[in-house]
């Protein structure tokens, strides 16, 4: 498995699994267990996923130590704040049943209640959450859904640069401004909903073309698409060939044209987010 290392040393897998609106007890269980046996090491999971009680009861069914694993969770965005954060890592811990985190994330840098007040917000949570990585509890830490504006607000004012973006990342919504900031500043990007054009794209006369040249499904060339850009995909699925199929991506690279063309594509359908004013979902 390729793998990256983020600015503190940590490796980190190429590709990971993602556990979002996986809320059944046995497609949970179901789930991972194709998904180990087909190879991923990284577990994407978060608090609002509702969740990890599920994922820590399945790991610890499979034949899998802890070790090999690189698990992921984030801060609901109901509990953001520096005295909410220990109580939080802790409840996580808990139902995934380890004792630390691979990675922990911010889930969004501007929540209900603290849109005027967004950078003491973000200072304070992210403060307990430097705490945790020297601790050991957190062994790495990062944001999500972050533009510009919210990485130089930590980036300027932390004693620890996040370590991870995760950002909805795919042609037609490629965060360009966003992921060359990261880049200049060492922070590591990963990939939500990389297949979400799928849809669409794979009626485009050009990827029609790509699969022929590449002997690959639509899905595997969007999955490259994240991987040649040094981008981290976050895969999901509860069917197994899916899930085997997902992974099968590390034996070709895209072109240069055919990466030019996937940069510059777009859709009426996909537009770039507004991180700053768009106010995700509360999750108690």
């Amino acid at each position: 498995m390729l793998t990256y290392t983020l600015a503190n040393g940590l490796e980190i897998p190429a590709i990971g699994f993602g556990m979002w609106q996986n809320t059944n007890d046995e497609e949970v269980k179901s789930s991972l267990k194709h998904a180990i046996d087909a190879g991923y090491r990284l577990i994407d999971g978060a608090a609002a996923y509702q969740n990890e009680e599920a994922i820590g009861q399945a790991l610890k069914e499979l034949p899998i130590s802890r070790e090999e694993l690189f698990l992921t969770s984030k801060l609901r965005n109901a509990a953001h704040g520096y005295e909410n954060v220990k109580r939080e890592v802790a409840e996580s811990l808990n139902k995934l049943q380890t004792d630390y985190l691979d990675l922990y994330l911010i889930h969004w840098p501007v929540v209900k209640g603290h849109g005027d007040n967004w950078q003491k917000d973000n200072l304070g949570t992210w403060r307990a959450m430097e705490e945790l990585y020297e601790e050991g509890i957190l062994k790495a830490i990062g944001v999500s859904n972050f533009s510009v504006e919210h990485l130089e607000n930590l980036v300027n004012h932390a004693r620890i640069k996040p370590m991870v973006n995760q950002l909805l990342i795919h042609p037609g919504v490629t965060q360009t401004e966003t992921r060359n900031y990261c880049k200049k500043h060492t922070i590591l990007l990963q990939a939500y909903s990389p297949l979400k054009p799928l849809s669409v794209i794979m009626e485009d006369a050009k990827m029609k073309r790509m699969k022929e040249k590449y002997q690959k499904s639509v899905a595997q060339i969007l999955l490259r698409f994240s991987i040649d850009l040094g981008i981290i995909p976050l895969t999901k699925s509860v069917h197994e060939e899916r899930i085997k199929g997902n992974i099968d991506v590390f034996d070709f690279k895209l072109e240069e044209e055919d990466m030019d063309y996937l940069l510059a594509w777009s859709h009426p359908d996909f537009t770039e987010p507004d991180n700053k004013n768009e106010r995700p979902p509360q999750v108690s």
